[in-house]
């Protein structure tokens, strides 16, 4: 199966347009139904309906995405491998929810690059069900996950705690609080600090994008306190007083017995042991 039609069936599934798909490949049309047609016929299976003048996918074809998306990452993943000319140096394929990858992570890659030279990265975002998977599938290295997971042949292993402060923006309008999906653990502790409270306006899965929301539109939420230092050094946003401090572990899972384990263990001790307090 050629690398080309899998990239071309996940940007149709995308933009549901051939048109579109087309435009953005910098390919014709023609082109794009070919490929589709193509990929159909070795899956015996068809992935789009085009019976309606909107395109849809099938069944068949909602379950491919997540095998075209994994089968994409290990080629690209491959090709990173074997160009390195340095043996000495491993790559990493590091999975994440987008949420600890605001929080943490790209300060632990910048870390890592100042102070370990045999390490090459390889990164993708997953929910919480996909990571696992593509754990134990072998598609990724590591995985980083909000919650303490106990499965055969995975070692878990905490790296971090983030404190989460409520802050709020100067604006008229920072009465309206915005959720932000850091897991089950941090609804657990929001509800026994505020059980009286009105239902949040918005539920927003990212950081970054919830304190863009709020530095808009105004608002308040729970944030990592070095997404936030420069806005309240500048004060166009304020920590709320008295209210209570929520903590969120970071966890780091990869494979009991796996060949990277050395070189996963050199970069997990550049996570420092509390995130900014």
């Amino acid at each position: 199966m050629k690398l080309e039609l899998l990239n071309t069936f996940l940007e149709v599934s995308r933009t549901l347009h051939f048109r579109v798909a087309s435009e953005n490949l910098f390919i014709t049309q023609s082109a794009v139904s070919a490929r589709i047609k193509l990929l159909e016929e070795d899956l015996g299976v068809l992935l789009f309906d085009r019976s309606n003048k909107q395109l849809k996918m099938t069944a068949q074809g909602n379950r491919f995405v997540k095998h075209a998306s994994e089968l994409v990452f290990m080629w690209q993943k491959i090709k990173q491998d074997i160009s390195l000319v340095d043996e000495k140096t491993s790559v990493l394929a590091i999975g994440s929810m987008m949420s600890i990858w605001d929080i943490a992570l790209q300060e632990w890659l910048n870390k890592i690059s100042k102070n370990i030279e045999d390490v090459s990265f390889f990164t993708q975002t997953y929910n919480q069900l996909e990571l696992k998977k593509s754990l134990i599938n072998g598609v990724i290295d590591i995985a980083f996950t909000f919650d303490s997971v106990m499965i055969d042949k995975l070692i878990t292993e905490k790296v971090t705690s983030v404190p989460l402060h409520l802050v709020a923006s100067t604006s008229e309008n920072n009465n309206d609080y915005i959720s932000v999906d850091y897991g089950e653990s941090i609804n657990l502790q929001y509800s026994r600090a505020y059980p009286n409270t009105a239902p949040p306006k918005h539920l927003i899965s990212q950081p970054r994008v919830a304190l863009d929301y709020i530095m808009s539109n105004g608002g308040s939420a729970y944030l990592p306190r070095q997404l936030v230092t420069k806005h309240i050094s500048n004060n166009t946003l304020v920590l709320v007083e008295n209210a209570p401090v929520f903590s969120r572990e970071i966890f780091a899972l990869y494979p009991e017995k796996s060949h990277k384990e050395d070189i996963i263990k050199k970069t997990l001790h550049y996570f420092p042991e509390i995130f900014y307090s």
